[in-house]
């Protein structure tokens, strides 16, 4: 959420970030400067007020000295303290206007950011990798077919299990998703210090309202049905949302609290899984692991001070950029542009992973700096050595990756002729010396091939 002081007094270049962001300032604002003159008048008027109740006050001490009546001044008095308790209401009832007015609009982007309307306007900052090479004899194949080729990926039984966007694992197929988790978490915690966090998979409304999720994505989310109501401006405790990424719970860790300006830069990961109703997809992505409502992944969340979040950004991001290295995956890294990025960022990085099978540059991994918008809907503070007042900290978060998306990476820029898929040399000791995947038998091989193995002669 944005600082609503700096919004009063910074208007004009508000309403020129948000154009950037292609929203509309009226839409969003709405009466803003209306009810914030209204507010100003009212504060104007009851400072005016106390100062003739003192000057009153001081004349009816004056006149009860000196044994004149002092009814009609007292009664005046009596007047102007009703009239300031109604401007003074009116006022905060205007505040509360105005701060319900902040929920809804997104952050500012950073200076740094590109001008652009979508996704064609992000900028490549870098690539990385080779990308494999195929014969005319042998093209790449996209996951799906190769995971169920392999009898690791059945997508029909989960269908029958689930619904659609879901996903069974079998045999190397579910070895590998557990071997990438436990392989990043070791790189994270290991060589970039981190601190590894297991948290709540369920969260209550106030929580997701720090993260930015609520109240503008309710319909993005899986909610429960013990879903408590909004009461008075306020979400209640006793609800229940199943989280769509774990920055979810690892931001709210802090939420109400003052850390030391000395304990930062805190850095989590948690691996967790995720939950997202993919209510905006229309039917894209609907083959394979790219949209999922179900999925897993270690996310990464830090804790700054403010004079250091640029840095933490672009380390985080490396964190990040390590594990494609590690895995020999292909890359880009993308500077989203103003009209691109996500409602609580302030600047955002994409990495791309490149996918032979489907010929295209795919989404793995996304690190924003929030600064203080998080920070400021959850109340997490900072104090400074030798500072009284605390300030709001600086929160930046990334996965560090979608396991779902590195596992489909693997299965199509590892995939051999034959169908079988090579395991990353740095996975081999996470999947027990394996160094193949290779098709797997048995009952749960998917429908479609067990049928086809059966028709054979």
């Amino acid at each position: 959420m944005l600082d609503l002081n700096f919004v009063r007094s910074n208007l004009d270049l508000v309403e020129a970030k948000l154009r950037l962001r292609g929203a509309d300032p009226e839409t969003l604002l709405g009466d803003f400067r209306q009810i914030d003159q209204a507010r100003r008048a009212a504060i104007t008027r009851s400072e005016s007020i106390a100062a003739d109740r003192n000057r009153l006050t001081a004349e009816i001490q004056s006149a009860r000295k000196s044994g004149h009546d002092a009814t009609a001044l007292t009664e005046r008095v009596r007047t102007l303290k009703s009239e300031a308790e109604s401007l003074e209401r009116e006022a905060a009832e205007a505040d509360e206007r105005l701060r319900a007015l902040m929920q809804a609009v997104p952050n500012l982007p950073q200076d740094s950011v590109p001008e652009g309307k979508s996704e064609h306007d992000n900028v490549e900052v870098k690539t990385w990798g080779t990308k494999p090479e195929f014969s005319a004899d042998a093209p790449p194949k996209p996951h799906w077919e190769l995971g169920e080729a392999l009898g690791i990926l059945d997508f029909e039984r989960a269908a029958k299990i689930s619904g659609s966007r879901f996903t069974v694992h079998f045999g190397q197929g579910a070895r590998l998703e557990r071997a990438l988790a436990n392989f990043m978490l070791d790189l994270h915690i290991k060589r970039h210090g981190y601190t590894e966090v297991l948290p709540p998979q369920m969260v209550n409304s106030k929580s997701l309202f720090g993260t930015g999720q609520l109240p503008k994505f309710s319909e993005d989310l899986f909610h429960c049905d013990d879903k408590g109501e909004f009461v008075s401006g306020e979400y209640q405790d006793n609800d229940h949302w199943l989280i769509p990424t774990a920055e979810v719970s690892v931001t709210n860790i802090f939420r109400d609290e003052i850390l030391e300006a000395d304990d930062l830069p805190i850095s989590f990961c948690a691996y967790t899984s995720c939950f997202r109703s993919e209510a905006g997809s229309h039917g894209k992505d609907t083959r394979g692991l790219i949209r999922q409502h179900q999925f897993q992944k270690v996310e990464l969340v830090k804790f700054t001070k403010p004079e250091d979040s640029e840095a933490e950004h672009e380390a985080l991001t490396g964190h990040a950029e390590a594990v494609l290295e590690a895995l020999g995956l292909p890359y880009r890294r993308m500077l989203l542009c103003t009209g691109d990025m996500g409602f609580g960022s302030a600047k955002t990085y994409d990495l791309e992973v490149w996918l032979p099978g489907q010929g295209l540059y795919r989404e793995i991994s996304s690190c924003s700096n929030f600064e203080a918008f998080q920070a400021r809907r959850a109340n997490i503070k900072f104090r400074a050595p030798g500072q009284k007042k605390p300030e709001f900290l600086h929160t930046l978060n990334g996965s560090g990756l979608a396991v779902g998306r590195t596992y489909l990476a693997i299965l199509e820029n590892y995939q051999q002729p034959d169908g079988t898929v090579r395991i990353p040399p740095a996975l081999v000791p996470y999947m027990d010396g394996e160094t193949l995947i290779t098709p797997q038998t048995g009952a749960w091989m998917p429908r479609a091939q067990t049928k086809a193995a059966k028709a054979k002669p």
